[in-house]
């Protein structure tokens, strides 16, 4: 993997830049759509090149481990070829999986043991054994296994869980170095950041993955819950470390707000459920604000769901047909919301490298911001 860094934005800590894997290459500011089992829900792959012209995707580890399961992908060839994706994949190591498994999980220096939430069977993931399996899967980034701290926690165990994530990254290194690619392409190794809202916490953390010199850095364990302004502040005290020539991944954040103030603290990678998600359940992202379609206020607007159309769905079909399909619980509009909403944030990254390269970044931020958060 190669990461050029092209553009600096003079006003804030905003760039540019380009990650060069051997499937595809990725324009960043990027933000990945997430296909947890091999799958961006709803969505065909062929949508997500030439509709949504999504440069990378990311898999789970944790899912694909249990369903599928490694037999299956390494038979199929590895992830690309099962899913019939030849572009990026980015695989996320099941940390945070594993910390929403709180009730069910069990932590020691040698990783830890789970249970399985499809039939309750027992697991041990170790970072030696979340590599292999990321090896198996095939994905051009791989994640280092952490665990994700949960929102509160106090000083004492954040700094445990800190120092059991570095123990784990030390020996997910040493595995990485110790095998290759089973596929014939190039994978990258990324360290991820943790220390809760601590700032010292973080500042030790970003310092020890710095060290590692890898060919990128992930930022963990923020949008748990705690305030947004928390979250910056850590992010600005982790990308004042973090080195500035490898690209820096904020994971799973989060609205199109949180999106370019992140980038405006210089990070260059994101993925998050809320476009698919929330697009399910009627909640749809535009430049004017955000839509709940459910509302009865749609219920005879005829007018395109988009007219900026952002994807051909926006203006193929109206906000009323759109209410309707997501009211009567039809598939389609899952679809519709989905490949509107994903459109529109890979459109939201895409203008920030523009303006990044403009010189005018800042400038439109502050003007775009009150309306993105705004409800329509």
């Amino acid at each position: 993997m190669d990461f050029e860094l092209l553009h600096k934005d003079r006003a804030s800590h905003a760039r540019a830049g380009v990650i060069r894997t051997d499937h595809s290459e990725i324009q960043t500011p990027v933000f990945m759509p997430v296909g947890t089992a091999g799958s961006v829900k709803g969505v065909h792959q062929r949508e997500l090149v030439n509709d949504i012209d999504a440069p990378v995707i990311l898999g789970n580890t944790y899912h694909l481990y249990l369903r599928p399961g490694l037999e299956i992908i390494r038979g199929a060839g590895g992830l690309h070829r099962f899913m019939n994706w030849d572009r990026s994949i980015l695989t996320d190591s099941g940390g945070y999986q594993v910390f929403s498994l709180a009730a069910n999980r069990k932590l020691t220096p040698e990783g830890a043991w789970f249970s399985s939430h499809i039939d309750g069977s027992k697991h041990l993931f170790t970072p030696e054994s979340v590599v292999d399996i990321q090896r198996i899967i095939g994905a051009d980034i791989v994640m280092a296994f952490d665990e994700c701290t949960p929102w509160p926690c106090d000083l004492k165990y954040a700094k445990e869980s800190l120092d059991l994530t570095h123990q784990w990254l030390d020996k997910g290194l040493s595995q990485f170095a110790a095998t290759e690619s089973l596929y014939g392409h190039s994978q990258a190794f990324f360290p991820i950041v943790q220390g809760s809202v601590y700032s010292e916490l973080r500042r030790e953390s970003a310092e020890y993955v710095a060290n590692v010199g890898a060919a990128g850095n992930a930022i963990g364990g923020l949008s748990v819950g705690e305030p947004a302004g928390e979250m910056y502040a850590m992010l600005e005290v982790v990308n004042n470390i973090l080195p500035e020539d490898r690209p820096r991944y904020l994971m799973g954040v989060g609205t199109p707000v949180n999106i370019l103030e992140a980038i405006a603290l210089g990070v260059d990678m994101f993925d998050c459920v809320m476009p698919t998600r929330n697009g399910r359940n009627g909640m749809l992202f535009t430049e004017e604000g955000i839509i709940n379609i459910r509302n009865r206020k749609w219920m005879d607007d005829f007018s395109p769901i988009d007219a900026k159309g952002y994807n051909y769905v926006d203006t193929q079909y109206s906000k009323a047909y759109l209410r309707h399909l997501i009211i009567s619980g039809e598939m389609l509009g899952a679809q519709i919301a989905s490949l509107h909403n994903l459109a529109f944030y890979l459109w939201l990254v895409r203008k920030a490298f523009e303006e990044i390269r403009s010189g005018t970044f800042s400038t439109w931020k502050e003007k775009v911001i009150p309306a993105l958060s705004t409800r329509l």
